[in-house]
């Protein structure tokens, strides 16, 4: 076999144009994938914008104080005392037991034979819970802006000292207190704002930052 002889001039010219043949190839690799990512890019903002644009958000960032319980049947049964009420309403607002009268530092809410559920208005930490002998099973609980729930006259609780509640989750049941035999199954549920008692009655609706304002 005879032997082919190619000289040096040649062979470098094969080296420079397979060099060069490599370097296109790692070019127009790396522009197709920067072209690619680009248009992935423009689709991922269009369907944000999609969204964005037409997507109404229905969750509330701030909570409302609801009712301390979710039985439509519920009613108030006595009134908060409040010194500018008319005198008959005052009247409503006066516990009396065993020839001493208290003032109302709540509302009680029944008016059903049965017991029923106790939530809490709002999220917040159980600060207390602790039984007395006139007002039956009572919980404590401490949510943001300085408010401070109280649940009185419970016949049982189902949550405990420390735990973090939301809103509506079940803290116990309505039960009777030796204070208040009459009313039957019920909650005294109080309002704490800044350490001052406020009427429950005006708190329902609200947020707690609407709460603190007044």
């Amino acid at each position: 076999m005879k032997k082919v002889k190619i000289k040096k001039p040649v062979i470098y010219s094969m080296c420079i144009a397979v060099s060069a043949l490599l370097l296109g190839g790692l070019w127009y690799i790396d522009t197709s994938q920067k072209s690619l990512n680009k248009d992935q890019d423009e689709d991922l903002n269009y369907v944000s914008r999609l969204f964005d644009d037409n997507v109404i958000s229905v969750v509330s960032t701030a909570a409302t104080i609801i009712r301390p319980y979710n039985n439509e049947q519920i009613k108030a049964l006595n009134n908060f005392y409040d010194y500018q009420s008319d005198e008959k309403a005052q009247q409503n607002a006066i516990i009396n037991y065993d020839t001493t009268y208290i003032q109302n530092n709540g509302v009680s809410y029944g008016g059903i034979n049965d017991t029923f559920d106790v939530i809490s208005v709002l999220p917040g930490k159980v600060t207390s819970v602790k039984e007395d002998n006139l007002m039956g099973k009572i919980v404590t609980i401490e949510h943001d802006n300085n408010i401070v729930t109280t649940y009185q006259s419970l016949s049982e609780v189902t949550i405990k000292e420390g735990d973090n509640v939301a809103q509506s989750t079940v803290i116990g049941k309505a039960g009777q207190s030796n204070l208040e035999k009459d009313l039957g199954n019920h909650v005294l549920f109080e309002v704490e704002v800044n350490g001052k008692y406020v009427n429950p009655e005006n708190c329902f609706n609200k947020t707690a930052e609407e709460l603190k304002s007044n």
